[in-house]
């Protein structure tokens, strides 16, 4: 199988971190997005879409939108469980997990597409022929919906260790790198959130935070 990668984008470092916390090691191919080399023909062939992560198959066939390809992996490798063990936390785990995506991943992505001049003609992700043009009252947008954010990180920690009960889980791998997102534009863990600085200090210290 292959990966194909970006190792600073954040969503394929979502992927990188699961794949790390299950033992799993792949190919991997790297593709420069802020090169634009996601926009090019080789790998609009691979994924039209132009986003990446991607996983390729033994038999060829191409998996792209993270939370695609780790639930791929959770089901061929179930241990140690990231998406919950029984019912209950499979579903306290996708609530959560959806919270971390919209109020942590896209709102970072606003504000960092939106304020940055590489992207004013392309603010959404991926490829496409027509330009996008960034739309300045996103950035206050996203400002706004990361308050919310970390509200959420903090609320949830005042329940247990983790996001989503007494073990990590993908709730943790998406909040630590929709954190680091944010901190690309200068928006960090506020100072009255103690629990999520533990949080995050416990989290950046994994081995597969590094991945």
């Amino acid at each position: 199988m292959k990966f194909y990668d970006c190792h600073v984008a954040p969503n394929p470092r979502r992927a990188r971190m699961f794949l790390a916390e299950k033992g799993i090691e792949l190919e991997k191919i790297e593709i420069d997005i802020l090169g634009g080399e996601n926009l090019g023909d080789d790998f609009l062939a691979i994924n039209p879409r132009g986003l990446l992560p991607v996983l390729e198959l033994d038999d060829g066939t191409r998996i792209d939108e993270v939370m695609a390809i780790c639930r791929y992996f959770e089901e061929l490798q179930p241990e140690p469980a990231m998406f919950g063990r029984d019912l209950r936390e499979k579903a306290i785990i996708t609530s959560r997990q959806r919270k971390m995506e919209f109020d942590g991943m896209i709102s970072s992505s606003e504000v960092f597409r939106n304020q940055n001049e590489q992207f004013c003609k392309r603010s959404i992700p991926g490829g496409g022929k027509d330009d996008i043009p960034a739309i300045p009252a996103l950035i206050d947008r996203g400002q706004q919906t990361l308050d919310r954010f970390f509200w959420w990180l903090e609320s949830y920690l005042e329940e247990g260790p983790y996001l989503a009960g007494e073990y990590f889980t993908m709730v943790d791998i998406t909040a630590i790198c929709a954190v680091d997102f944010a901190a690309w534009s200068d928006i960090h863990i506020p100072e009255a959130n103690i629990r999520t600085k533990s949080w995050y200090e416990i989290i950046s210290a994994r081995p597969s935070a590094e991945a």
